[in-house]
């Protein structure tokens, strides 16, 4: 059979430097999924981006050609002009971005910048790709597709941005789609839903994938080919089966050992500390009122959080999961006073063990200056949360200047220690965010955070974005800074594997109440409630003979109306959190 795509030989470099990709070949045949993995920088996107020539103005392809295989003959992609390329991108070769943000446009509604492909490629008129577009964004797990349409991208959560991303990648059905990290910034089962679809679509249509990823559990369950990528050059390449069960080379084997798994023993950890809590947040609920995008529709309340009860030890680790959406920043940025509880809900913070408790929302100026040297945030975005004008050492030392702490020197001292503590070099202060990696740059949001010595840090998804070797590094590094400094962490994530490591209890949210709650040596072993087991369930692993269950991810991701009787909610009958066993609660009627 004739290869859909082709890459041959290709060396990528910019300007005099070594070349950053050099002698990549490989193969896509059609309806074929073919996984590109590899740490960060190891070539996987810019290898990509060279098949639609979309590289950056300083990169050359200096070796090696492309070549796409179709209906019309053959066509050398890499010998095409610009305009010949325009009726190529996202006709017959869709990309999926993995930064959605930086790739939709602010000024324009998600609706009509999906409805463009329809319009430009296949001549729709504005009815057919709005009834076009509103199927697909059902398909990719939008829960008000009309309200989707007729949104900003500013308005949506990182995970439904995602998700418009693969629908306008997939609305026109092209040949051959390129993910790049598809799902990093999805909650698990929206992540084993949509590689369901995905699955579905290359079924109907032929359609090939190529899969830049660094999640081998996806990897296992997608693919039939994997490329393995570092520095630049293959490392191993093969069927997944062959490379899933035995990887032969050092390299392949060191992503594996890196890869976070729910363990399959049950390891009992130490029993929560209720006495000295660090933050208790009690009865907190957060409603929104969004407006229609229509004059003849009302308002509607969008209830983020009901009635949520956390309790935080210090020295301790609560974990917050569930689907983007679920409420898990929101009651976050409530827990740090960035954001008011409605009436009746009360945030409590201890400065120090034994100390009496202050209500956050009700701090005087004095006390809030002090909450906040003591409550640092890590955003899920170090990118985005670095402002690019400012050097390192600018950004590092602004948390002393603005709570004017010691002198210049000592805070330019402070800062270099901080970087060492991380593992960074404190020569790099000078350098600017755009020259540092994503592992690196995650790095620097931590020690930024610590500038202050603070005791309680909030992980806003903290290691989404990493490959699999950083993402081990960030958490032994988390953990090391925990032990050391006894600090408490409130840390959200949508990845199982990595708060079964982390967590001393889990907390699983959705549509803004706790569901269950109990910990990870409880809730992964036993779990109750249907979306606890939907989450479970939905978690990749990096065994091809263990594949995703994905009628189990979308009986319990589903409407509460599928559940069974005990575990059903509605807006007017919220059930109560009952305790089944000593530290295990579950969101039923008894």
């Amino acid at each position: 059979m004739t290869p859909l795509l082709s890459v041959e030989n290709l060396s990528i470099g910019f300007g005099a430097a070594e070349p950053a990709v050099r002698g990549v070949s490989f193969e896509v045949m059609p309806g074929e999924t073919l996984a590109l993995v590899g740490e960060s920088g190891s070539g996987k996107t810019i290898s990509c981006r060279a098949i639609l020539r979309i590289l950056p103005k300083a990169a050359q392809i200096r070796t090696g050609r492309v070549i796409l295989n179709g209906e019309d003959g053959t066509t050398i992609l890499s010998d095409l002009s610009e305009r010949q390329m325009r009726r190529i991108r996202g006709n017959r070769i869709s990309m999926i971005f993995q930064e959605p943000m930086r790739s939709l446009s602010p000024l324009h509604k998600i609706g009509n910048q999906v409805s463009e492909v329809l319009w430009l490629h296949r001549g729709a008129s504005e009815r057919q790709a709005r009834r076009t577009v509103m199927e697909q964004f059902e398909r990719v797990g939008f829960p008000d597709p009309e309200r989707a349409y007729n949104s900003y991208p500013f308005e949506l959560s990182g995970g439904m941005r995602q998700r418009a991303m693969i629908a306008m990648a997939m609305v026109a059905k092209p040949d051959l789609l390129i993910a790049d990290e598809p799902t990093t910034a999805l909650d698990v089962t929206t992540q084993a839903q949509v590689l369901g679809l995905i699955k579905d679509l290359q079924r109907e249509t032929g359609m090939a994938l190529i899969l830049v990823t660094h999640d081998l559990g996806v990897v296992a369950n997608m693919a039939e080919k994997v490329v393995v990528m570092h520095k630049g050059r293959v490392m191993e390449s093969g069927t997944a089966a062959a490379i899933l069960r035995a990887p032969a080379h050092p390299y392949t084997q060191q992503l594996f050992d890196a890869a976070p798994a729910i363990p399959d023993e049950q390891i009992v950890g130490l029993p929560p500390s209720q006495e000295d809590l660090i933050l208790e947040m009690k009865a907190v609920s957060k409603t929104y009122t969004m407006r229609s995008g229509r004059g003849w529709k009302g308002e509607k309340l969008i209830y983020a959080c009901r009635g949520v009860d956390f309790k935080l030890p210090r020295g301790r680790t609560l974990a917050i999961v569930g689907e983007s959406g679920s409420g898990k920043t929101t009651a976050a940025r409530i827990a740090l006073g960035a954001e008011p509880p409605d009436p009746g809900g009360e945030v409590l913070f201890r400065t120090r063990a034994g100390a009496d408790p202050l209500t956050v929302h009700k701090m005087d100026r004095t006390q809030r200056t002090a909450f906040q040297r003591q409550a640092q945030m890590v955003f899920q975005d170090p990118f985005s949360s670095l402002s690019p004008r400012m050097r390192i050492q600018d950004a590092m030392t602004e948390p002393l200047e603005i709570h004017q702490i010691g002198t210049r020197a000592e805070q330019r001292e402070r800062a270099s220690e901080m970087l060492s503590r991380v593992g960074l070099n404190p020569d790099m202060l000078k350098r600017y965010p755009h020259a540092f990696s994503g592992g690196q740059r995650q790095r620097l949001s931590i020690a930024r955070a610590m500038m202050l010595d603070p005791s309680m840090i909030v992980c806003d998804e903290p290691t989404s974005a990493l490959d699999v070797s950083v993402q081990d590094q960030i958490l032994y590094l988390l953990e090391e800074l925990q032990e050391t400094l006894k600090l408490s962490y409130l840390f959200i994530s949508h990845d199982l594997a990595v708060v079964a490591r982390i967590a001393d209890e889990v907390a699983v949210m959705r549509q803004g109440l706790v569901v269950e709650q109990a910990p990870p040596e409880t809730l992964f072993h036993n779990p109750q409630h249907p979306y606890t087991k939907a989450l479970i369930a939905a978690q990749p692993e990096p065994d091809i003979d263990r594949p995703i269950n994905l009628k189990l991810v979308a009986l319990g991701a589903g409407s509460p109306d599928t559940w069974a009787e005990a575990f059903r909610f509605t807006d007017s009958v919220i059930p109560s959190l009952v305790e089944l066993e000593p530290g295990h609660k579950v969101r039923c009627h008894v």
